[in-house]
């Protein structure tokens, strides 16, 4: 992650010229707002353990569990420069926990190119060292056996499958892991998500917007009676869920308060 003291470098080399009043703009903060929805239908704490979604394969499905993490959220200007803060948010849709995130930096007003990371990249994914993250959710840890490190998602769910079955799913998404090697061969299936260019100023809220759909859908549409569980050590399940995920999100409106 970027370290939070370059900030003020950078910020001094960009925006540090003064007017001849001798002013500069006072930086300010942003905040993201996550919201969640079913093909465009939201997803209330209501909706929960209720059977009333249909994927793109045609299963019927329920949501019970719902939580993932997102890092590395990043502005950056016109000229190149980035701000990152370094940090990340653990979102949990039925226990409505951080679904407002303040990212810990601040930038001078402007327009922007926002991004984030699902999950964490390699270079922050370390084992154990995020010591919220090792209780938070039961554990947010991966197991070593599966390269160590974090979870980056965990949708769970019952499904009707192809005898009619209630079952259980748990769609869970981690940095990919082959367990045929010695020792365990790991791929980054984290990914940026881009919410494109946002004018920045006092009091900006952006909705960050997750199509729970989407994670059944394109590129490959997913077949829950196949895959439906033991999905970590499946190093071609993580994948195809990381190619899933990139059309996940999309921006929302933004709102200056």
């Amino acid at each position: 992650m970027t370290k939070i003291a370059l900030l003020t470098l950078i910020a001094i080399v960009a925006f540090g010229c003064n007017n001849d009043d001798d002013t500069t703009a006072t930086p300010v903060s942003v905040d993201l707002r996550f919201t969640h929805n079913w093909d465009g239908d939201a997803i209330a704490n209501s909706d929960f353990d209720q059977i009333q979604y249909t994927n793109a394969h045609g299963e019927q499905l329920s949501l019970s569990k719902l939580v993932y993490l997102i890092s590395d959220v990043t502005f950056t200007n016109s000229s190149g420069v980035a701000f990152d803060a370094g940090d990340y948010n653990l979102v949990n849709v039925r226990e409505q926990s951080n679904l407002t995130f303040t990212p810990n930096v601040q930038i001078p007003p402007g327009d922007y190119n926002v991004t984030f990371t699902f999950g964490f990249d390699d270079e922050d994914n370390i084992d154990g060292v995020y010591q919220d993250l090792n209780s938070a959710d039961g554990g947010w840890n991966v197991p070593m056996m599966l390269g160590g490190g974090y979870h980056y998602m965990r949708m769970e769910g019952k499904f009707i499958d192809n005898t009619a079955a209630e079952i259980g799913y748990a769609y869970h998404t981690i940095r990919a892991a082959d367990t045929s090697t010695t020792p365990v061969t790991t791929q980054d299936t984290s990914f940026e998500v881009d919410l494109g260019t946002v004018t920045i100023g006092n009091n900006t809220e952006i909705e960050v917007e997750m199509n729970v759909a989407e994670w059944y859908k394109n590129p490959n549409e997913w077949n829950l009676n196949d895959l439906h569980t033991v999905l970590m050590p499946n190093f071609m399940a993580q994948i195809m869920m990381s190619q899933n995920g990139t059309s996940v999100f999309s921006r929302g409106t933004v709102t200056q308060n």
